[in-house]
């Protein structure tokens, strides 16, 4: 079994973007909401998410997006938002009532946030390093 097929019989992988501020406080928001660990994580930018994006034959340009691989189902921006949300612990997991928006507009609302992202929340040079306890949550 190669170390794709395994990281995705493992759970759920998130797939975002390592040198956004926003999307790693999403990350962080994620891991203290998933005790069991049923998420693991990627950057987009990272050897384990380039590998994943491969073998689904996604494009390296889905950068602006959080995507979410589930065996073989790929969900993208709003529905991937809310299909974590579902599995969180406590209220947010509330969240994902927000499917009954009609998804033209849910993913209107998140590629304009996306689209400004680096200015209302900052960019690092460089993908953040997980913190030793869940360094395992995260594809290498």
């Amino acid at each position: 079994m190669t170390s794709i097929e395994r990281d995705n019989t493992d759970g759920s992988v998130v797939l975002y973007d390592g040198v956004c501020d926003l999307c790693s406080r999403a990350v962080r928001f994620i891991v203290r909401r998933d005790p069991a660990g049923r998420f693991r994580f990627a950057a987009l930018q990272s050897d384990g998410g380039r590998r994943l994006l491969k073998a689904h034959n996604l494009s390296a340009d889905e950068m602006e997006s959080i995507i979410l691989v589930s065996g073989d189902e790929i969900t993208f921006r709003s529905d991937a938002a809310m299909a974590i949300a579902r599995h969180l612990r406590g209220p947010s997991r509330l969240l994902a009532a927000l499917r009954i928006v009609p998804r033209p507009i849910r993913d209107g609302c998140y590629r304009f946030i996306a689209n400004r992202r680096y200015r209302w929340f900052g960019r690092k040079t460089a993908c953040e390093v997980p913190a030793e306890n869940i360094q395992d949550r995260f594809l290498s």
